[in-house]
């Protein structure tokens, strides 16, 4: 007898966002995320006092405040911007498309659920993570095998592990910026800002920061100008050492070193969000200007440009071939 659930989907994946830029809805949401050891490996006993005596009470407000400059009328931009990756890759696909959150909602389980509701045996997990890391691309490959250990039967799943080196990711980076180049003209320097990880889970054996340093050398390649381009790492936590440069102590530096005139993009990020409209558009912006610089230009994400979808679309083809 044919098995009518025999069909290839795709399960597109990013971190997740508070469903209201509202404390009550921060605190779930940073709740759930700064539980995972992925994250923040502290021994437990040390760490949730911590984060629920001091941290969640503390930022939950603050940071609410932030969503509140950038909510869209549509909802949380890397919520919104997801929804249309999904749309648009489901369309030039013809597959079955779903996105989960490692956090929040839609779950991980959601979406799988959905795929298997639509017939799909089979699927590709592609984590919108250019850059591999414990932090981000292993968390999901964790949650899909929590989300589904009482599960009687599993589907297929493939796993796409990274694209940050992939041509046509280059390409869709090196377009975004060469459109932005044609309109504004160019600045004294590039400067490509990855969101960044403590510096002990890289001398651990974590890749992303070579990851990181590899996107950026393809993309001066791809680009082949005489602006120079820079990695910083951004948005760190807590007081141990990160990944540096750090892009805030780098924007204060540049206009002291003749940078008067600086665009920057966010290469590790998929889709526009707080990390980049409010932190990079809006924080970087002001500290930049104050420092002395004299122009300062945040290129988009990616977000649901057709590059983008064209490079998701090579990539579902490539890791679903002969299924």
């Amino acid at each position: 007898m044919e098995n009518k659930n025999n069909k290839v989907g795709v399960l597109l994946a990013n971190l997740g966002t508070p469903e209201a830029p509202t404390a009550q809805a921060v605190k779930a949401f940073l709740s759930e995320f700064l539980h995972d050891q992925r994250v923040v490996d502290m021994t437990r006993w040390l760490w949730c006092p911590l984060l629920h005596g001091i941290i969640l009470p503390v930022r939950s407000p603050k940071v609410a405040k932030l969503y509140q400059t950038v909510w869209m009328e549509e909802g949380s931009p890397l919520m919104v911007y997801s929804k249309r990756q999904k749309a648009a890759l489901e369309r030039e696909t013809g597959l079955p498309v779903e996105l989960g959150m490692t956090y929040g909602n839609p779950s991980i389980l959601t979406a799988v659920e959905a795929l298997k509701a639509r017939g799909c045996n089979k699927i590709l997990v592609l984590p919108l993570y250019p850059q591999y890391s414990r932090t981000t691309t292993a968390a999901v490959f964790d949650k899909i095998a929590k989300s589904l250990k009482q599960t009687p039967e599993l589907p297929e799943f493939r796993f796409v592990n990274h694209y940050y080196s992939e041509d046509s990711y280059i390409e869709a980076l090196a377009q975004s910026v060469e459109s932005h180049w044609a309109e504004h003209g160019k600045p004294d320097m590039l400067l490509c800002s990855y969101h960044g990880i403590p510096k002990r889970y890289a001398d651990n054996g974590d890749p992303y920061q070579t990851h990181c340093l590899g996107t950026t050398e393809k993309l001066v390649v791809r680009l082949s100008s005489d602006v120079p381009l820079k990695t910083t790492f951004q948005s760190r936590f807590g007081r141990e050492e990160w990944l540096q440069p750090y892009t805030d102590k780098t924007l204060e530096r540049l206009p002291i070193e003749g940078v008067k005139r600086l665009d920057v993009i966010t290469p590790a990020f998929s889709a526009d969000c707080l990390e980049t409209l409010e932190e990079i558009s809006e924080q970087c912006h002001e500290s930049f200007m104050e420092a002395g610089g004299e122009s300062f230009r945040y290129i988009p994400c990616l977000n649901d440009s057709p590059a983008h979808i064209d490079m998701m679309k090579l990539l579902v083809e490539r890791n679903t071939k002969g299924w």
